[in-house]
């Protein structure tokens, strides 16, 4: 199992962890240009566009467990129907965005609330991106399709060219063009494709003979659809909460000011990095638990939440000491002003146990996700977002101002992981394990 279990984490933690990675070369290049401004307007840019595409993050989630199960029953035609139905929906909505940006940036903008300035860099930096919406979301179903049939090399790849041409050319629009954060928004945008291209060809290739049972009747089948739109529309609504959480720390980041708001951009990082790094381990989970759960091989099921779980937390407590050992040396990296850094170091307490604090939620997501209890997700996610995140928040600002929002934050990934681990006990090691729905 522990072949198995790093077969699928280690390619999976690489290609997660190069798109933080990205983000911080992003915010590293414009955090010393001249202006914090720049620094802001990338992160209210990419906010906005986290929750739009974070919003169509089913489009991964609910073509990995599916398609595992059907890879575990090795049902061909199925294998195939996934992917046709999820590309098909991606591709639709990609070239919606385009044509609604208007109202999406609109949309954002009033969210965020920035100042003047950040706004309108953050305009010109959407109104470039935006046009990367189809590949983004096209890639987003290649990756979780690519995961549910056993291969996380070709996500690598297709993470590793597009990061690799994406910061390649955000280097040279700053360095070399003099171009300021629409010159990252244009690298982005070129990437992206660049990286669409790649996984065509990788499909070709390597997985034609799948594709030979595609029947467009099967794509439009009733009964698929109907679970499609089940699975899809509770991870949606869970992605909502997560889009509130984020965006409300955005949010109110931006009401203390620029400096505050590129501070605890800096600090995202590090949450950023975490999140990425642990869920090599939460995918290949989600891999595996949809695998067995269509080969009906409970036990195997077992077995594998407890190496991913022992693995998972051995990379927090690594990546715990670094943040520990490099506060400086990092918080460097991202930035020169004076006063973002001074800000920044304040606030790292909260960064500093981030990893172990948030390795339960990130995990057990990976497990349901690939059991396709995305029912369980999406309720867990209402308690964390609503019942704990606003409401704390909203008691301890007067009090602690800043630190009521990483307090706020904290609270939140704690509360997921604790709700997870308590139903876990009954759906998953409970004296009738794995009453999961069948395909």
């Amino acid at each position: 199992m522990n072949r198995e279990v790093l077969r699928l984490a280690i390619p999976n933690i690489l290609s997660n962890l190069s798109i933080p990675l990205l983000s911080s070369v992003d915010t590293a290049l414009v955090g010393h240009l001249n202006g914090v401004h720049y620094i802001g307007a990338i992160a209210v840019g990419g906010a906005i566009l986290n929750m739009v595409y974070w919003g169509f993050s089913f489009l991964r989630m609910g073509t990995t467990g599916p398609t595992a199960q059907a890879h575990g029953s090795q049902d061909r035609e199925e294998e195939a129907s996934q992917f046709g139905r999820a590309i098909c929906v991606a591709l639709f909505f990609g070239v919606l965005l385009i044509l609604l940006q208007d109202l999406v940036f609109w949309a954002g903008l009033s969210i965020m609330k920035a100042s003047p300035l950040v706004e309108k860099h953050a305009r010109i930096y959407l109104s470039i991106r935006i046009y990367a919406a189809p590949a983004t979301l096209s890639l987003l179903v290649m990756h979780g399709w690519f995961l549910g049939m056993q291969n996380a090399r070709f996500p690598l790849y297709l993470a590793l060219t597009s990061n690799a041409f994406n910061i390649g050319l955000n280097l040279y629009f700053v360095k070399v063009m003099g171009m300021k954060s629409d010159g990252i928004a244009l690298g982005t945008l070129i990437a992206q494709y660049t990286a669409l291209s790649v996984g065509v060809g990788l499909i070709v290739l390597r997985y034609r003979p799948t594709l030979r049972h595609l029947k467009f009747e099967n794509i439009i089948k009733w009964s698929a659809l109907q679970k499609l739109f089940s699975i899809n529309r509770d991870i949606f609504l869970r992605t909502l909460a997560l889009i509130f959480v984020f965006t409300y720390f955005t949010a109110q980041s931006a009401q203390f000011g620029d400096a505050f708001l590129a501070a605890n951009a800096v600090l995202q990082q590090f949450w950023l990095l975490t999140a990425y790094g642990i869920d090599g381990f939460s995918d290949a989970a989600e891999s595996l638990v949809g695998k067995y759960l269509g080969a009906k091989r409970i036990e195997k099921i077992q077995v594998a939440i407890k190496y991913v779980f022992a693995w998972g937390f051995a990379l927090a407590f690594v990546l715990m000491l670094v943040f520990g050992l490099g506060k400086m040396h990092l918080l460097s990296l991202f930035t020169d002003q004076p006063k973002v850094l001074e800000i920044a170091n304040t606030y790292f307490i909260w960064t500093l146990f981030v990893p172990l604090l948030s390795c339960l939620a990130f995990l057990w997501d990976g497990v349901y996700l690939g059991a396709t209890r995305t029912d369980l997700l999406r309720n867990t996610m209402f308690i964390a977002a609503f019942v704990v995140f606003y409401p704390l928040f909203r008691l301890t600002y007067p009090y602690l101002g800043n630190h009521a929002l990483w307090l706020a934050m904290t609270a939140f990934m704690v509360t997921r992981g604790i709700a997870l681990s308590l139903l876990a006990t009954k759906h998953f090691f409970g004296a009738r394990p794995l009453s999961l729905p069948a395909r």
